[in-house]
């Protein structure tokens, strides 16, 4: 397995139980070239952030320790200033829009009809964050076809 650098280029970086909105999300964002990364937990998704800390991470809330979400995003936001999230959930959970806006989420959805704004979204941040530079061996890594 190839070791990756310090400064990975920005990533979409989905964190959730299942698998449904980093299937939806890849669909939306496959012209573009942008890879979904898919994480099961926050611990993963942390791990995967601190590779490529100006990505952009769509969490699906919990329906329960919402508190731990809210700690954790805080502190990923103060150690990584480039990093942006989004909060995905259950049509349940739609009462807490405002909460998370206001604890930083960039945008937030409860229905996989309203994917392609998020995907539009992904591939507008991705844009943005210039490439890391790289040296001679990490360029030849990264033009390879396959992942890894």
């Amino acid at each position: 397995m190839k070791e990756q650098s310090p400064l990975s280029p920005a990533r979409l970086i989905v964190c959730e139980r299942h698998g449904r909105w980093a299937v939806l999300l890849q669909r939306k964002v496959a012209e573009s070239g942008v890879r979904v990364c898919e994480t099961r937990s926050l611990a993963d998704c942390r791990a995967e952030i601190a590779l490529s800390p100006a990505s952009l991470a769509v969490i699906e809330l919990p329906s329960i320790n919402l508190s731990e979400l809210l700690k954790t995003v805080r502190l990923w936001e103060r150690d990584y200033p480039l990093l942006r999230w989004v909060a995905v959930a259950d049509r349940s959970l739609a009462g807490y829009e405002w909460l998370l806006r206001e604890a930083g989420a960039v945008h937030f959805t409860c229905s996989p009809r309203q994917v392609a704004p998020l995907a539009q979204l992904a591939c507008r941040h991705l844009a943005q964050i210039p490439p890391p530079s790289l040296n001679l061996a990490e360029r030849i890594w990264a033009s390879l076809p396959w992942e890894t």
